[in-house]
């Protein structure tokens, strides 16, 4: 069975004769605006996962608390060699 021969390919460079892109199309101003948006947006996006992360954490930490202060809990989780404090 013969060899394919493999056609060497040749990087396509960028022609300005080339279709616009929608950052070409769009006016300077209009971009900032956009870049400002979208950074406003992931700002946000970042603060409500923080604030659910710390909401959980807060949960977590009471339930840890109350569990601490229930007698039956703690009994059941205690190890049961209480010959190390004789």
């Amino acid at each position: 069975m013969a060899k394919k021969k493999k056609m060497p390919t040749t990087p396509r460079t960028a022609t300005p004769d080339g279709p616009a892109t929608l950052k070409d199309l769009l006016s300077s101003e209009v971009l900032d605006m956009l870049k400002a948006q979208s950074d406003a947006l992931k700002t946000e996006e970042n603060d409500r996962k923080e604030a659910a992360r710390k909401a959980v954490e807060d949960e977590r930490k009471a339930e840890q608390k109350r569990l601490e202060n229930d007698f039956g809990h703690l009994l059941e989780n205690s190890k049961q060699d209480w010959h190390n404090f004789k």
